[in-house]
Order: C-alpha cells, then structure tokens, then sequence
C-alpha cells in the first residue's frame, strides 16, 4: 500500500506518466469498440505500427534536410511526430478500407504485408540516422515515464477532442458501423461518418504510438473491448466497460510496474490478456453452469 500511497501523491515525480497511461488506457478502447464491431481487428495490430513509421519518417526528414536540431527543440520534435504519425495512419486507413470495399484481394494479407514493411521500416530509417541515440528511440518505444507537462497537455487536447465527437455523434457512428443498410435506408451519409470515425481512429492511435508505443497500443486497443463484449448487453455497456476495463488496467498496471521495477508497457499488456482469459473462463463457467437443469 505504501507504494499506491506514493503514486497517488500529487508530489510523485512520474505523475504525468501516469495520468498518460491512465488516460491511453481509457480513451483507446473507446475507439477499440468500432474495430471490433466493424470486424477489423487485424488493422487493429497494423494501425500501431504504421503509425510509428510515419513517427520515423517525420522525425528523419528535417534531419535529413538539415531543418531541425532534435536537441534544442523537444516540443517542437513531439508536434511533427504526431503529425507524421497521423499522416500515415489516416492513409493506411483510407487505403485499406477503400481496398476492402471493392474486395480486391485477401484483407488479411495486405494488413499483414503493412505491418511488417511498416515495422522494417521503422528500425531501418532510425538504426541509420545518427540522432536515434538521442531519444528518438524510446519515443517511438514509447517511454512512458519521460513525460513533461507540455506532452501531458497535448495528449488530454487530443483525447479530450476524440471523446467529444464521439460522444455528440455516437448514434450516427454506430448506426454506419453496425448496420450500414439501415443507415443508408434513412438517408444517412454513411460515408462522410467512415471519414469521421477513421479520423478519430488515426488521431487516437497516433497519440497513443507516441505516448505508450505500437504494441502497447494495440493492446489497449483490442483486448479491452474483447473483454467487455464478452458481458455487454447494449452498446451504452460495451463501451462502458471497454473504457473501464482500460483505464484500471492501465494504473494497476503501472503500480505492478513501478511496485516491482518491470517495463511499464508489456506490464500493462499482459494483465490485459490475464483479465481476458479470467473473464472467458468466467462467462463460460457461467454459461455452462446456466445450461445444467436440476432433476
């Protein structure tokens, strides 16, 4: 308990890593729902990745054209790399949906393509470039616990903004996302709400890239709202719960990590899969349980 103590301290130095953490957490499978209902959990594992070598490309060309001193300008780094990352995310989502669309191929043979040109590309264009030592790296890691006032700001703005739209056009993101027959029989522009809902997808995943990494990513991404599908009965529960789901696991994992001196990120991912294994054990149980009639 001393060490819960020491993280709810408002004078507890990591503070902003774990505000960081604790909002990623909440704010990511808010948009984690759509790709579940939408049947996209693979773009799920690309979006992240892709995202982070739109962070290696951004942070590599002003270098390469002898535009930026990564040493003397931090914030202003930050800023192009968020750019960069929702860049190449927004594009990646456009094109692959668009290519899913005309049903052009195998969906999950260009998604796995992505991820793993998009990872190659990512270590290539940082191994080389002779600023990685300079903390080019663990930003694209996500280090969570170099947080500073101004990165805490900037990731609340974004979230903050995701949140509101989501939650002034929910009923029509929703009714594009689960039954896109009803919502063209009622005269809805269904694909003005897939633009809307891809960039508030691109926005959320490259804040999270930038604040906790790719991998840790899609872990807040998908397995909160698998778990919570696993027990909602409406969407109002579903998201709900997602959201629930990633916000506590988010700080209980910080506090495991920082209670025992593991890496923040795959800390919080494996209780992640350990909440959703319990929780499929239980609904079974239960389900199973449900079935047996007494004599």
């Amino acid at each position: 308990m001393e060490t819960l103590r020491t993280i709810l301290s408002p004078d507890f130095l990591l503070r902003n890593s774990v505000y960081t953490s604790v909002l990623i957490g909440f704010a990511c499978p808010l948009v984690g729902v759509f790709l579940v209902l939408r049947r996209l959990v693979f773009m799920g594992v690309a979006l992240p990745q892709i995202s982070s070598t739109g962070v290696a490309v951004s942070l590599s060309v002003p270098v390469w054209l002898g535009a930026l001193p990564p040493e003397h300008a931090p914030h202003s780094e930050h800023i192009i790399a968020f750019t960069g990352s929702t860049l190449f995310t927004l594009s990646a989502i456009l094109v692959l949906a668009f290519l899913e669309r005309r049903g052009r191929g195998l969906p999950e043979g260009r998604l796995g393509s992505a991820y793993v040109v998009a990872a190659a590309l990512s270590i290539l264009l940082l191994s080389k470039n002779r600023y990685a030592e300079a903390g080019w790296l663990d930003l694209l890691k996500g280090e969570i616990i170099t947080v500073d006032n101004f990165d805490l700001a900037f990731t609340a703005a974004t979230l903050a903004l995701v949140l509101a739209v989501l939650g002034l056009f929910q009923k029509e993101l929703l009714l594009a996302s689960f039954d896109r027959a009803m919502a063209i029989t009622l005269g809805k522009n269904v694909v003005f709400w897939d633009v809307l809902l891809y960039l508030l997808i691109g926005l959320t995943v490259s804040m999270a890239v930038l604040s906790v990494g790719p991998l840790i990513s899609f872990g807040f991404l998908l397995i909160p709202a698998l778990t919570a599908h696993l027990f909602a009965r409406n969407m109002r529960q579903f998201t709900l719960l997602a959201s629930l789901v990633g916000g506590l696991v988010s700080f209980v994992g910080f506090w495991l990590a920082y209670q025992w001196d593991w890496p923040i990120g795959p800390t919080d991912v494996v209780l992640l899969g350990v909440v959703y294994f319990l929780s499929f054990v239980i609904k079974k149980s239960f389900a199973r349980a449900s079935r047996v009639q007494p004599r």
